[in-house]
């Protein structure tokens, strides 16, 4: 469904993307795991329209070139990006964030039951609809703004570290649900801090490290993978038992 290829992007003397190279299939979800400054954000901006990347830059979508495409016909051929912070509206109701997400031509068929889906995906919204979206916590917000992209019918989702500032509890129903919009049949790439968290949900995993591809696999296997854990995962080699270091010659 999505195919990039030679993708690369400057701020200025700062190389942040070099060459970098992709692909999510249709109902799949693909994680994206670096450093921070590694340019993971300026990925999606990228594929999203909102930064231009540089000459030579292949962004596919159903076969279709739309690297050069301003960033509301990308929306309009189906991509919907939920940026690191939510870019919600905050003086505006959970109803009228929904209804915005629905502006695009594309998406005013069927507004009414993906509205009901939405809704049934995140439930907690339901009693919500006419309550500022400021006055609510972290995560109710990050809700409303999957909920406002997904009203944009995209057959693939981009997602800027959707747990970031959310409750344990939160962060568990977000991803439940995204779990739920795969099975719909959407594509999902993901940035996201909580590695762990995006393991246990992806299919495949890409490793960008200073704007470059370093790597790309399962999920299942990178999850279980020593480099990944010790990198990612906050797991350290385990030391060795004083019985192991004196059998190899060494001092305790």
């Amino acid at each position: 469904m999505l195919e990039i290829t030679r993708l690369s992007h400057a701020y200025g003397k700062h190389q942040a993307l070099t060459d970098v190279a992709l692909e999510v299939a249709r109902g799949e979800i693909v994680a994206i795991l670096g450093a921070n400054g590694a340019g993971k954000s300026t990925l999606l901006k990228a594929i999203a329209g909102l930064i231009r990347p540089s000459p030579g830059a292949v962004v596919r979508l159903g076969g279709t070139d739309i690297a050069s495409l301003a960033p509301h016909l990308i929306v309009e051929r189906g991509i919907a990006l939920v940026p690191e912070g939510r870019g919600v509206f905050g003086d505006l109701t959970v109803a009228e964030n929904l209804q915005l997400g629905a502006y695009p031509a594309r998406a005013r068929d069927g507004e009414a039951a993906r509205l009901a889906h939405v809704l049934q995906l995140f439930p907690r919204l339901t009693e919500r609809m006419s309550q500022a979206v400021r006055t609510m916590s972290g995560g109710e917000q990050q809700m409303v703004a999957i909920g406002r992209a997904l009203m944009s019918r995209p057959e693939l989702l981009l997602l800027d570290e959707p747990s970031l500032g959310l409750s344990p509890l939160l962060s568990r129903e977000v991803f439940r649900a995204l779990k739920t919009i795969r099975g719909d049949g959407v594509g999902i790439l993901m940035v996201e801090q909580n590695a762990r968290a995006s393991l246990d949900i992806a299919d495949r995993v890409y490793l960008i490290e200073q704007g470059r591809n370093a790597g790309e696999g399962a999920a299942s296997e990178m999850k279980n993978n020593p480099d990944i854990q010790r990198a990612y995962l906050g797991q350290s080699r385990a030391p060795k038992s004083p019985a192991t270091s004196s059998e190899s010659g060494s001092l305790p």
